[in-house]
């Protein structure tokens, strides 16, 4: 079905799109004001989707409908664009083009947030856009580095199955399928928002742009805080290509490239990307391997296919498998024989060599863009994706086997949205549209344990282990609380399983415009209504094998961690609910531009089910209020954002693993009101065509109130939100000398320093990372603008940190403790073809 829809939708527009057969040819040749042919200029036709690039000798040619006047524009990096008014005639107009060359153009000025491309100064949000040049001079293909320069936003990954997003003080992490994401990750307009399928690889990338604040109407139902939209490079007119390989300390290994081709003149265009990334883990593992490494291979294909001067179809298909050793869930209790409680040095945890993660993740969009004329456009994105994943993990962090784990996750999900745009060029802008959105997914946890060990675990955990050693029990100890049970025996192993699934419908319908009320003052005005359809189930197996542990945990019935359903417990619910958002802009000047913002976000409900009781938590929701100034000096030389920012929260949901009368329970529960203020301030600076400067700052103070919405004292009281340092700050520069014509040299530092945080909302002073900094550094050469060696380093001053503490262990009272990237270094080389 779902690709019969989008057949149709193809064959719809291109029956609108079908042309006049009386054509006409514009050509001509681009050059530098000093006579020399520019190869690689952008020539397109404005409102329209037909374009071309320039050859060799500065020569293009493009086929028109005659009859029509139309404004051309050229561009290319480095120099001014330019525009100009062509009416076609019949037969051949020969248009020459001269570019001049222009100042430095900073990264992220052009984002495309409200589903057009603007000035970011234009746009009444806080955004941070990071564009190609950026992300390759960073080296950064992964999430967590590069949220250390977007200030607001902050990335915890433990694994690439278990990332945790934080946008101003808002966790997104749970892996529970009938939990929805705070914060949408979406990929070329579709939404990847799922805890379990959302990393992905940033190699070849156009642009990623971190939005801050409620964004339901632009990204959906996931957004209640903010939104990460990666645009990836797609097929162009064009023949090109690179490779860049890299070795690296650790058996570091990168091998990542593209290649772009012209399949059909002016019709269908094929580019292909890949990667494959690898790197030994940092921690040794005395039980067998290493922990904390990386193995991941990405491929995507993409295909653009020029219907018509009007019609385009863009086609992209990504595949990502990420084979990583183990993490390492080291105990802070119980030390390795040999070995010290630092996160950072040996751990010993069970299993060894099958610690790990399997995960693939694939999917392939559709994008129909069809241009009916100057003022009216739309747009069919229709998605498929799914992710398979299992990880395997050591909870309680030591060589004691007692809480070993394996989380199997699945999904799959089908998206369709259709949207139009509407751009009268007087003082009326926007889009409508609508959304169909389906997701089915579980998370499987099997639970493997030897009933010796934990029985140590539950009676006597001060001695789970003893001078590293595992501590095991053949039968249950002769002690008074055991009564008649003493003596009795105990397996070498037993398992439990668990499963979660969640299977969701929704539609909404929307609206976004924006009307110029005069040439300095503008209002946005956008609204989102969702039906949602939850669909939410539950199941714990019998123990695998009869169990004498089972009398310690009368909650659990027949089991040690959870009561036994005899089979899936269901509930279903219908909901629904709109958000919005009331922005407003005004052109001080013409470099600053000041703006505000009231919005609402909403987290949906959830249908929280346990083996005793179902009950659906009320949506969480926000009310936002911003405000700031955005400016532009120096003909694009000069950025500096800042803003300050309000949050109010009702019905907080909170995630805590528990322990409690032997049922083992880690559900979203509803912590009541909390509220957030916050500051962020951005800049950057293009002291030469080539060379520049970025800072940014953020500030945040986010925590639970004293009371909840009925005037009740609240459990968390004054709690700070939990992966959210106060303070976070980050600078860089991107220093490039010429040396001569052939030959420029680069230097390209950065710093970045994180305040104390707290892993869980608890606050426990011992699961928190105190303050530090980070100095990375990369240099190199550029050879002829077409190849480049690079040596880098990242954790040059080798600092001790963690990124993660608590976790399942905690809910024992033997939490354990990830520990951060250790001094990174190595040597790349890039060549352009």
């Amino acid at each position: 079905m779902k690709f019969k829809f989008l057949l149709t939708i193809v064959a719809f527009f291109s029956l609108l799109s079908i042309n006049s057969q009386n054509t006409a040819t514009l050509k001509g040749t681009v050059k530098t004001a000093q006579g020399e042919p520019i190869m690689g200029a952008n020539i397109s036709i404005k409102n329209s989707n037909k374009g071309t690039t320039s050859d060799i000798d500065g020569k293009y040619e493009l086929k028109l409908s005659e009859g029509k006047s139309i404004i051309v524009e050229v561009s290319f990096l480095g120099y001014n664009t330019i525009k100009k008014e062509v009416v076609v005639a019949k037969g051949e107009i020969t248009q020459n083009f001269i570019l001049e060359e222009s100042s430095y153009l900073l990264e992220g000025v052009v984002v495309s947030a409200q589903k057009r491309e603007q000035r970011n100064k234009e746009v009444p949000i806080a955004i941070t856009s990071y564009g190609t040049d950026f992300i390759n001079n960073q080296g950064t293909f992964e999430y967590d580095a590069l949220s250390e320069f977007v200030p607001g936003f902050q990335v915890q990954i433990q694994s690439a199955n278990n990332p945790g997003i934080v946008v101003r003080g808002i966790t997104s992490d749970s892996g529970d399928s009938r939990v929805e994401p705070r914060v949408s990750i979406f990929q070329d307009g579709v939404s990847i928002s799922k805890s379990r399928g959302s990393v992905v690889e940033l190699f070849d990338i156009e642009r990623v742009e971190v939005l801050k604040g409620p964004q339901g109407t632009l990204f959906g139902r996931g957004a209640q805080i903010g939104a990460m939209h990666i645009i990836q490079n797609k097929a162009k007119n064009e023949n090109s290509g690179s490779l860049k390989l890299g070795y690296g300390n650790f058996n570091q290994f990168l091998a990542t490239g593209h290649a772009n081709t012209v399949l059909s003149k002016d019709k269908v265009f094929l580019r292909v990307a890949g990667i494959y990334n690898r790197r030994d883990g940092y921690i040794e593992n005395r039980s067998g391997g290493d922990l904390n490494g990386k193995e991941t291979v990405a491929f995507r294909a993409s295909l653009l296919y020029l219907i018509s001067d009007n019609t385009t179809l863009d086609v992209i298909a990504n595949w990502q498998q990420d084979t990583p050793p183990g993490t390492s869930f080291k105990s802070g209790t119980f030390a390795p024989l040999g070995g010290d409680l630092s996160p950072n040095t040996f751990a010993d945890l069970e299993r060894g060599e099958e610690l790990g993660l399997d995960r693939t993740v694939y999917g392939i969009t559709g994008i129909l863009k069809h241009s009916f004329n100057d003022i009216w456009d739309v747009t069919a994105t229709s998605a498929y994706r799914e992710f398979d994943s299992n990880e395997a993990f050591d909870a309680d962090g030591t060589a004691a086997p007692a809480l070993y784990f394996r989380e199997i996750a699945k999904g799959k999900q089908f998206s369709q949205e259709v949207r139009f745009n509407f751009d009268t060029k007087d003082k009326f802008r926007g889009f409508f549209g609508a959304n169909f959105f389906f997701e089915d997914g579980s998370q499987e946890v099997p639970w493997y344990f030897d009933e010796r060990s934990l029985a140590v675990l539950l009676l006597s955990p001060q001695a789970l282990v003893i001078n590293g050693v595992p501590t095991l029990f053949p039968v249950l100890p002769n002690i008074p609380q055991l009564g008649p049970l003493a003596g009795a025996p105990l397996l070498a192993s037993n398992s439990e399983t668990f499963t979660n699934y969640g299977k969701n419908y929704s539609g909404d319908i929307f609206a976004d415009a924006s009307y110029d009320f005069s040439d300095k003052f503008s209002m946005t005005l956008g609204l989102r209504a969702t039906w949602e359809n939850i669909n939410a189930g539950f199941k714990v197996d019998d123990i695998e094998k009869p169990s004498f542990l089972a009398f310690l945990t009368p909650g659990s019935g027949s089991n040690i961690l959870s009561l036994p359903t005899n089979g899936k417990i269901t509930a279903s619910e219908n909901f629904l609910s709109a958000v919005g958002r009331l922005a407003m802009n005004y052109n001080l000047n013409e470099n600053i531009t000041l703006f505000a913002t009231t919005s609402k976000g909403r987290r949906p409900n959830v249908i929280n089910i346990t083996s005793t009781t179902t009950d659906v938590l009320s949506d969480e929701t926000v009310w936002s209020y911003e405000i700031g100034a955005k400016s532009l000096f120096m003909n694009n030389r000069l950025q500096f954002d800042v803003n300050a920012y309000m949050y109010d929260y009702s019905n907080f949901q909170t995630t805590i693993t528990k322990f409690e009368n032997g049922n083992l329970t880690s559900i979203p529960e509803d912590s009541g009101n909390a509220s957030s203020f916050g500051l962020e301030m951005a800049t950057q600076y293009a002291f030469t065509k080539n060379s520049s400067f970025f800072a940014n700052y953020g500030y945040i103070d986010a925590s639970f109130d004293e009371t909840d919405a009925n005037g009740n004292a609240q459990a968390l009281a004054g709690n700070t939100f939990r992966l959210t340092p106060k303070h976070s700050f980050s600078a860089g520069f991107n220093f490039n000398q010429i040396v001569n014509e052939n030959l420029d040299f680069f230097f390209r530092p950065t710093y970045t320093y994180k305040s104390k945080v707290f892993f869980e909302e608890t606050n426990l002073p011992n699961i928190s990372q105190d303050a530090y900094g980070l100095f990375n550094f990369r240099l190199g050469l550029d050879i002829q603008k077409k190849y480049e060696v690079t040596f880098f380093m990242n954790n040059v001053m080798d600092k001790k940190y963690i990124i993660d503490a608590g976790n399942t262990g905690g809910a024992f009272g033997i939490p354990t403790f990830i520990g951060g990237a250790p001094r990174f270094f190595g040597v790349q080389l890039k060549a352009d073809f």
